[in-house]
């Protein structure tokens, strides 16, 4: 990750000496914070999504996450970078290569999606 960012801001990169190993340094401890604390948030995620009755497709995943790994995988990617990872709009398009529009569009298709099979869930309970 860190040598991805120094390409894309190789620009704006302060050598030292000539160096960009201090800066390197520095990105490498930040991403290594942010995969941190998107691990926290995505298990304290987990922990709060309502454990169901049912057995599940594979042991310990919930509903949700049942219902997650059937959206399409544009969808999924989409859902996991905005709501799972806490990513912005702008940066969720800008990892995967797409418009904004189509990021909002995307999210807003696949929670009708999740909320519609959730709903049904909660029917068949």
């Amino acid at each position: 990750m860190a040598f991805f960012e120094l390409w894309r801001k190789r620009a704006s990169v302060r050598l030292v000496e000539g160096s960009p190993l201090p800066w390197l340094l520095n990105t490498v401890a930040h991403c290594a914070r942010n995969l941190e604390r998107s691990g926290r948030r995505y298990r304290a995620l987990l922990d709060r999504v309502p454990v169901s009755s049912s057995s599940p497709a594979v042991p310990g995943e919930s509903d949700v996450m049942v219902a997650l790994r059937r959206l399409p995988e544009r969808e999924q990617a989409v859902v996991v970078l905005s709501v799972l990872e806490g990513y912005a709009e702008r940066e969720v398009a800008q990892v995967l290569g797409i418009p904004v529009g189509t990021v909002k569009s995307r999210l807003s298709r696949a929670k009708a999606k999740l909320r519609g099979e959730l709903a049904q869930e909660g029917a068949r309970a």
